[in-house]
């Protein structure tokens, strides 16, 4: 087997990689910046018009593992461009949106999109690169999601200042057809014939809906005894599906990958390193604006640091996590953040903007120094066959991650600590797990687990 593509068709997929991941990252963040616009235009209220953003991250988390599963049955790079091809359409459909429920219909199309492409983008990039080069390209795609994450709200304003808010939406159509287009360049499509498991892709979908929707209805809603009811109902959901996967020889949620200590961990040490990244990072702006005083665009500004950092810094440890175990960069990308987010709990009475800017820098860096190499862990240690399961898992935990920090920071809102230096100590304490799960992945037991466990990995990829 070929161990990735020959240039210059390497590029070219690479490029169509970059661009259906930004499509799919800016579209997620884009329209927080047009929801007061929607509300006004929609002549709805602004606790309705938040539903734009939830469904879309919704929809999301429950579509990426099923429909990695599916990708593995009708191939990799076909499931990518119906993904983009759906998220095109269901864009367009925006300027024909007059009310509300029928822009949510349409955000929930752009999702079932989005989640088809990204559900084997990590995959596809295994495909892409040689196996000594992936941790590179894992950096690289982290560059991208950043990137796109910091530049989302800035392209949404200067849309919405010359242009109506379906326009928003439309500016991410460029990507996607930029990413068809180039997408003949990905690798050929493998297709099995294991018919595809429906009833457990819809047990899946509910169990993380349901639990994800729940949590949620407790921070925003007024019954938490219906909230608590429907996390119940997900959780029992989710027993029963697990049960069900146990005898699965390719189940949609890849037990038979977590049952990996060395996956289980860089699985758990991802999710809490996401949930710090987002307690911290939408925390912050209240912490700025109500105790120190600063402007929105002061705001912006003290921010800016962490994505650039993360631009430099994550491309550098992927390329390290070629050379070195994702144990020992991770242990060391955790404890530059524990540090950080220390010195931002502790920041001075009356900070100025280099006060918090070299501390949001040093942070980002940290976290930029622990997701790709622990990223190529995951998507490396897999078989080679599971990879579109390893690859849903990655954008599964990070989607999950993101948004039970959001639950966790309008929960700490709530009770009104969420604008001071509660949620960077506790962002601290979820960078420790992370940093701990990390380090464990040293062991030689867990670096190098039994023959009968790797015997479809390849032989570099075991004792990273």
């Amino acid at each position: 087997m070929q161990d990735g593509l020959p240039k210059p068709r390497r590029f070219v997929a690479i490029a169509a990689i970059s661009a259906g991941t930004a499509l799919t990252i800016i579209d997620g963040g884009i329209a927080t910046v047009a929801l007061p616009t929607i509300a006004r235009d929609l002549h709805v209220g602004s606790s309705a018009v938040v539903t734009v953003v939830t469904v879309y991250q919704l929809i999301l988390a429950m579509a990426l593992l099923p429909f990695s599963g599916l990708g593995d049955r009708i191939g990799l790079k076909r499931m990518y461009q119906y993904g983009q091809l759906l998220f095109t359409v269901a864009t367009l459909l925006c300027f024909f949106a007059k009310s509300l429920p029928f822009l949510l219909v349409v955000r929930a199309a752009q999702a079932l999109g989005a989640a088809a492409a990204l559900s084997v983008s990590s995959a596809l990039i295994r495909s892409i690169y040689p196996t000594k080069q992936l941790g590179r390209g894992l950096g690289i795609n982290s560059v991208v999601v950043s990137s796109s994450a910091a530049l989302a709200p800035t392209i949404g304003g200067l849309v919405l200042a010359i242009a109506p808010w379906p326009w928003v939406f439309a500016s991410a159509v460029p990507f996607a057809i930029a990413s068809l287009l180039l997408g003949r360049a990905l690798p050929e499509p493998r297709k099995h014939d294991e018919p595809f498991d429906v009833l457990g892709a819809v047990m899946c979908a509910a169990m993380i809906g349901l639990v994800i929707g729940g949590a949620e209805s407790a921070v925003h809603g007024d019954s938490p005894i219906v909230s608590a009811a429907i996390v119940l109902t997900g959780v029992v959901i989710g027993w029963f599906f697990v049960k069900r996967e146990q005898g699965e020889t390719k189940p949609i949620l890849p037990i038979d990958l977590l049952a990996r200590p060395v996956l289980a961990l860089s699985a758990i040490g991802a999710y809490t390193a996401f949930i710090a990244q987002m307690t911290l990072l939408l925390s912050t702006p209240f912490r700025l604006t109500h105790a120190f005083g600063f402007s929105a665009a002061e705001v912006g500004a003290a921010i800016a640091p962490w994505p650039l950092a993360n631009m430099f810094v994550a491309p550098l440890s992927g390329w390290l996590s070629d050379r070195y175990p994702a144990g020992l960069l991770g242990g060391i990308g955790m404890g530059v953040s524990i540090c950080a987010l220390l010195l931002i709990a502790y920041m001075p009475a009356d900070p100025g903007y280099f006060d918090i800017a070299w501390r949001m820098a040093l942070c980002g860096s940290g976290f930029g120094m622990f997701m790709a190499p622990n990223a190529r862990l995951i998507i490396g240690s897999a078989p080679r066959e599971r990879a579109a399961a390893a690859g849903g898992l990655v954008s599964t935990v990070r989607l999950v991650g993101q948004t039970t920090g959001a639950t966790l920071v309008a929960a700490l809102l709530a009770m009104g600590v969420g604008a001071g230096m509660t949620p960077p100590l506790v962002a601290a304490g979820l960078a420790l797990v992370a940093g701990l799960c990390s380090l464990s992945r040293l062991r030689p037991s867990i670096r190098n687990p039994p023959t009968e466990e790797t015997q479809d990995v390849q032989p570099a990829q075991q004792t990273r």
